[in-house]
Parts: structure tokens; sequence; C-alpha cells
């Protein structure tokens, strides 16, 4: 499992015009399953999510998870994520999950950011065409794997 995090200002989701998620200040999240994830990876990615330390404690210095600000979290489910890029001019998308396998996965690791993460978690929707909007703060952008 990948994510592409940012921390943001304020994010968005849009599908055919119609927010579908949005938060404040916090984390935007896009999030790759590739085969063979299962729960390990799923509860690993959920606590670098909540714990990853990319916001500023009192000395400026990156000490803070999102846990520790209480801010946002926009979860995107995006399989060209995981796509194969190592040669040609062309990804090729067998290193992603099958959506019928990735989108229960990527519903368990929403369920359970939401489950331990009060400051509210947001999505997008699977498998639907999306207009994602952020303001990066910082820039502060990482790729995480699980």
């Amino acid at each position: 499992m990948l994510a592409l995090i940012q921390r943001v200002t304020e994010a968005s989701v849009r599908v055919d015009g119609e927010v579908v998620g949005a938060i404040g200040p916090g984390l935007l999240a896009l999030v790759g399953v590739e085969p063979g994830d299962g729960d390990a990876q799923i509860a690993r990615m959920a606590g670098r999510l909540l714990g990853y330390r990319v916001f500023a404690d009192e000395g400026g210095r990156m000490n803070l998870g999102l846990a520790d600000t209480g801010g946002g979290l926009l979860l995107v489910s995006q399989f060209t994520l995981a796509a194969d890029t190592r040669s040609g001019m062309r990804p090729g998308f067998s290193t992603a999950a099958a959506p019928e396998v990735a989108e229960p996965l990527f519903s368990r690791l929403v369920g359970i950011c939401r489950q331990k993460h009060s400051g509210g978690v947001e999505t997008g929707r699977f498998g639907a065409h999306m207009v994602i909007s952020l303001v990066n703060d910082g820039p502060v952008t990482f790729l995480l794997r699980s």
C-alpha cells in the first residue's frame, strides 16, 4: 500500500461538479493499493497517516502528527499511484490491485482512520473521475509505503 501525503491548508474532491469531500488544514492522502496488501498493510498505513510527523511544533520543527493537530484527513483512492513506470513511455497497471480487491481494502483503511481520528476523515469516490483541489502547505509532500 502506498500513500502520497501532502500537508494542506485546504483540499477538496469533486465528482461531476459536486464536492464529495473537503477538509481545512490537514493531510491529503492519495492511496494506491497493491496486490498482496491486506490487514497488516492497512493497519500500518492508518497508523502512519495519523502519526507521521509533518506538522510544526512551537519551535517550527516537524514534530507533530495529524492526530496531534486534530486536522482533517482527505483520503482519495488512486490506482495510478501503484503503476509500474520503470520502463517505456506508458505506465503499466499490473502492479496495482484490481478494483474488486482494492475497494474493500481502501474502505477498511477509511474505517480505521475514522475510528481513530476525531479530526474528521473525508474521501473521494472510489472509481470515479475526480477533480482534486488543494493548497499544499510548505510544500510538504511524502510518499509512504506500508
